[in-house]
């Protein structure tokens, strides 16, 4: 099934809507990381849950593809977007109730290069934004941590939001998807987790 987003329209529009009230805040963050960082930083997509997520999925860094569509979605037309794709409809879990974002937000390979793995100081700077990102987010219930980078995010969350729920499990990149069969298995199972949580909290919000 084709990505989305390998849709200039659709790329379009899904831009025109990081005005919308459950985005713009975001759009706001990420105009602010750009603008003190001086690096490229992808938007969230508006086609997801937004400052209304109760689950945060944070990912690694943007890929060398960020620039094809400059939001952070399961929708970029890339192997991990088609896995994420797969493995949240697998565990159904509604885009509505889906922020998917980056440990560090802002992009770490020179223009054309290929993905690489983040320094030190670089994951230092990248997790400093991570708890106002959490500010925006009231109904968070859950956040899934994707891949060995973005599991240093733990105690920076546990810190920002006392109590909430952190998974982890491997990055959904075909790198780390295709090395075992377990590797899938544990991805499935993160998600499922995540899934019963937000289930909980629906009945409980009923």
């Amino acid at each position: 099934m084709t990505a989305p987003l390998a849709d200039p329209a659709v790329v379009e529009a899904r831009r025109a809507a990081l005005t919308a009230p459950h985005m713009a805040p975001l759009a706001v963050f990420a105009a602010g990381l750009r603008e003190n960082t001086g690096k490229p930083v992808p938007d969230a997509d508006p086609a997801d849950g937004g400052v209304r997520a109760g689950l945060l999925l944070l990912l690694e860094t943007p890929g060398p593809s960020w620039s094809r569509t400059g939001v952070v979605s399961a929708d970029n037309p890339t192997p991990t977007g088609a896995n994420l794709r797969r493995f949240l409809a697998d565990a159904g879990i509604a885009r509505e109730e889906l922020l998917i974002w980056n440990a560090i937000p802002f992009v770490i390979h020179a223009p054309g290069a290929a993905n690489r793995a983040p320094r030190k100081s670089e994951l230092k700077e990248g997790l400093s934004f991570l708890p106002p990102l959490l500010r925006l987010l009231p109904r968070l219930r859950v956040a899934v941590l994707a891949g060995r980078a973005a599991a240093n995010a733990a105690p920076v969350i546990a810190a920002a939001r006392r109590g909430l729920p952190v998974l982890t499990m491997p990055h959904p990149s075909p790198t780390f998807v295709c090395t075992s069969p377990a590797v899938p298995r544990r991805i499935a199972a993160a998600l499922a987790e995540a899934a019963a949580i937000l289930a909980d909290g629906r009945r409980d919000a009923a």
